[in-house]
């Protein structure tokens, strides 16, 4: 049997759908299970325990170029990829245009959600109707149904890779160290960068070493927490390889509905997660290790990039009280 999984992205996104592909794996591992994955997340997925081929979608040079000779070079290249694999069934995942599109092209039976993101219901060959609250849940019903197996989401491996393990362990400068993310998906999403700085020099008081983590050396984000730590943070900028790593070694994690506090979850590190127009029963942190979630009572709940934030109202004394609790 051969599977494709089909979710490009994004990083929480990924990480939320792995969780259904490692319980898959562990029921069927004879079984081909291969992944198209945008180039930004493949360290997620090669060299890891669940994937056997992560075919790479360059979905983000393919927005910037729509009509040029180079993206349908790539689009095209990816379908003769998918193509010539002989796929059984290619499930999405994600429930998008694109998505969906790229499931397509592997010429195969194609599963997806009854009520899918966008309105591509009509390029599936099969639709199953969604179960499950938490979109971990949901992911592992959809696969289940789409592959005849019965899937339990459980922890799942992410890949190890030598030259990053050696990286974050010279980046640790001292024990316990707590890593703070300030990004997000949009700014609904983002609590303010001061509040971030005052809790960084009270988690300094308490003991930890303080790292924000930064996707390049100039994420204003980062650095505008550790402008407003006043010395009680320093920065660390890494990939996505690169952060695994560093959160393998991370006390304690603090951070929104993100990437990284997801991956921190994974990996079973305390997170302390705050969350605004998002709702944390459905995209909450998921995995093995303790967890606390913060969010106004008054929020309301939008996937939206237009949505109100709620995430001024959740108060620095707040996420203090909640570290010493979960701690």
């Amino acid at each position: 049997m051969k599977v494709l999984i089909v979710r490009v992205g994004a990083m929480g996104d990924v990480l939320h759908a792995l969780p259904a592909v490692a319980a898959l794996r562990r029921e069927r591992p004879d079984w081909v299970i291969d992944w198209v994955v945008d180039a930004r997340w493949r360290a997620l997925l090669e060299d890891g325990p669940v994937v056997n081929q992560v075919h790479v979608a360059e979905t983000r040079e393919w927005s910037k170029k729509p009509v040029s000779v180079v993206t349908l070079r790539s689009v095209m290249g990816l379908r003769r990829r998918l193509r010539a694999e002989r796929y059984d069934v290619v499930v999405d995942m994600q429930g998008t245009v694109r998505s969906a599109v790229i499931g397509r092209m592997a010429g195969a039976r194609l599963v997806g959600f009854g009520d899918p993101r966008e309105r591509v219901g009509w390029l599936y060959s099969e639709k199953v109707q969604r179960r499950g609250e938490h979109v971990v849940e949901q992911g592992a019903a959809l696969l289940g149904e789409a592959c005849g197996v019965a899937v339990e989401a459980k922890e799942f491996a992410l890949p190890v890779i030598a030259a990053k393990e050696r990286w974050a362990k010279g980046a640790v400068v001292a024990r316990p160290m707590c890593v703070l993310s300030a990004g997000g998906g949009w700014g609904a999403k983002l609590w303010p960068v001061e509040s971030y700085g005052r809790l960084a020099v009270a988690l300094r008081e308490m003991g930890f070493d303080v790292v924000v983590s930064a996707v390049s050396e100039g994420d204003a984000l980062a650095k505008g927490v550790v402008a407003a730590s006043e010395g009680a943070a320093r920065m660390v900028a890494c990939d996505v390889a690169g952060l695994v790593a560093l959160l393998r070694r991370a006390d304690l994690f603090v951070g929104g509905d993100s990437g990284p506090t997801h991956m921190a979850a994974a990996l079973a590190v305390p997170v302390v997660a705050l969350f605004g127009p998002t709702d944390p029963a459905r995209n909450g942190p998921w995995g093995p290790g303790a967890k606390a979630v913060l969010r106004e009572a008054g929020a309301v709940t939008s996937y939206k990039r237009t949505a109100v934030s709620a995430m001024v109202k959740i108060s620095v004394e707040q996420v203090v009280e909640a570290v010493r609790e979960l701690l």
